[in-house]
């Protein structure tokens, strides 16, 4: 009885050849070099679409302060005191929460009208991070 009639083809095959191994291995660099610069993209893609959406929610939350108040809010801290927000978001291309830039409604003023990106650089869209 032979190796084949049995299903036991394989059991003369004792590894692969070198061809068999480069071929594999070239296969799997074209592979990481296609998929590696898209996996930096899609994190610094995250990223924004994060901060943006940090943004948004901070600008509705100072809107909300303002109707309840009629004024703005002096600090960040005051959205967090008061109810408004359980803690100050953190930017996600500083990961810091201190890096919001306070914008105030009039120029010189101490209130809070908006607030920017402290992140340097800018978008995948050629957008300063300061001006989301």
């Amino acid at each position: 009885m032979n190796g084949r009639s049995c299903g036991l083809w394989f059991s003369s095959h004792h590894g692969f050849t070198l061809i068999e191994l480069s071929e594999v291995i070239a296969v799997i660099g074209i592979i990481s070099m296609s998929v590696v610069p898209m996996y930096g993209t899609t994190i610094q893609r995250a990223k924004e679409t994060a901060l943006k959406e940090n943004l948004f929610v901070m600008r509705k939350v100072l809107d909300q302060y303002y109707k309840d108040h009629e004024k703005w809010p002096e600090e960040l801290g005051a959205l967090v005191r008061e109810g408004y927000l359980r803690a100050i978001p953190v930017d996600p291309l500083t990961n810091n929460a201190q890096s919001w830039i306070p914008v105030p409604s009039e120029p010189g003023g101490s209130d809070i009208y908006d607030v920017r990106s402290g992140a340097d650089g800018a978008s995948l869209d050629s957008i300063p991070f300061r001006e989301f």
